[in-house]
């Protein structure tokens, strides 16, 4: 397991977000909500992607970047700049309007929720979200695929989708604000995962548009706009800003538990504590829940592994001893014994 800034969310129970820094997904794993349906395996691909544009004085501008073959969307010329310090936080700009989105899942629930703070100057603009889905085990295509959609419109805004048929995995979508249009047989087209061509698979993808939503923005107004998906039905109980605010406070209490950075100057060690920072959110994304059993195991790594007792084992010191994550290691210790106990894995996993 390498050390690195994280590249993806994850949820705690092996579902996960993950895509690129321009938007644009290159591969078929990426996605904003990949959802464990029998936690930690069967991940499904449930929203691809959420495409924003902007309506000035009616011309639209596509802040999105999507990849056909031969074909990409100019949505990355508006990206003013990337970052991912707990979460990833994106900056556009069109014309004088200044748009920032934030992306987060929230921590033990199928739930991803996406932040936009919009500084609006002097127009009235309008600000579309589409959200792009599908419903698929994440190692597999939608290739030249029907999709069927049921919908059912809440509140206007929350708005429960039924993907070909699978009653038992109702997607929820809700946004704070603004009206939904639901579309009619609204097929994304050979979506081109450029990476997945590299490794030798078939490249292009359809997905579903299930509709969009519209929120109007006055001239020189500011807005919060937090929009929500998840297998979870509450969704309108479920605010992106606390979201956020609820992960950062949970992160930066693993960092305080594990006291690497105790007793310190922190403002003359500011290298060293942004250092375990990354590497605390890093060990995290490892340490899941397999609800079966009651008790946390380790994903041996993203996207394609599950837990495996010998890759468990090997990255036991450095995931939870070292940051103190004991009642936690116990745990991981007992699903390894049952994992033998249960022939799931060979007893050899014991044997270094």
């Amino acid at each position: 397991m390498e050390l690195q800034k994280s590249g993806l969310l994850q949820i705690g129970l092996g579902g996960y977000s993950s895509s690129t820094i321009l938007g644009a997904n290159t591969r078929k794993y990426h996605g904003l909500l990949i959802a464990p349906l029998s936690a930690p395996a069967m991940r499904y691909l449930v929203l691809s992607k959420l495409d924003e544009s902007i309506e000035v004085d009616g011309k639209e501008y596509n802040l999105y970047t999507n990849m056909c073959k031969n074909y990409i969307s100019n949505g990355y010329q508006y990206l003013e700049s990337f970052e991912k310090d707990y979460i990833p936080i994106f900056s556009y700009q069109v014309e004088n309007i200044e748009i920032k989105k934030m992306v987060c899942m929230q921590y033990g629930k199928n739930t991803v929720c996406v932040l936009y703070k919009i500084r609006n100057q002097n127009h009235k603009i309008k600000l579309k979200l589409a959200p792009i889905l599908n419903f698929r085990d994440f190692h597999q295509m939608q290739t030249n695929h029907d999709y069927c959609l049921e919908q059912e419109e809440i509140n206007g805004r929350k708005v429960k989708v039924i993907v070909d048929e699978n009653r038992n995995y109702p997607v929820y979508m809700n946004l704070s604000e603004g009206n939904y249009i639901p579309h009619e047989h609204d097929i994304f087209k050979n979506m081109y995962y450029i990476e997945e061509e590299k490794r030798g698979f078939f490249p292009e993808e359809d997905l579903a548009v299930a509709g969009r939503y519209e929120i109007e923005i006055n001239p020189n107004e500011e807005k919060e706009i937090s929009f929500v998906c998840s297998l979870e039905e509450n969704i309108d109980e479920i605010h992106a800003k606390e979201v956020i605010n609820q992960e950062i406070i949970r992160i930066n209490e693993l960092i305080f538990d594990s006291e690497l950075i105790r007793n310190k100057d922190l403002s003359k060690n500011n290298q060293e504590r942004e250092f375990v920072k990354d590497y605390i959110i890093a060990a995290d994304n490892f340490v899941v829940e397999r609800p079966s059993f009651g008790l946390h195991t380790i994903i041996a790594g993203y996207p394609w592994f599950l837990d495996w007792g010998r890759d468990s084992l090997i990255a036991f010191e450095g995931l939870l001893l070292k940051t103190k994550r004991y009642e936690i290691a116990k745990e991981v210790l007992l699903t390894c014994i049952r994992d033998v106990k249960y022939g799931l894995v060979p007893n050899r996993i014991f044997w270094i």
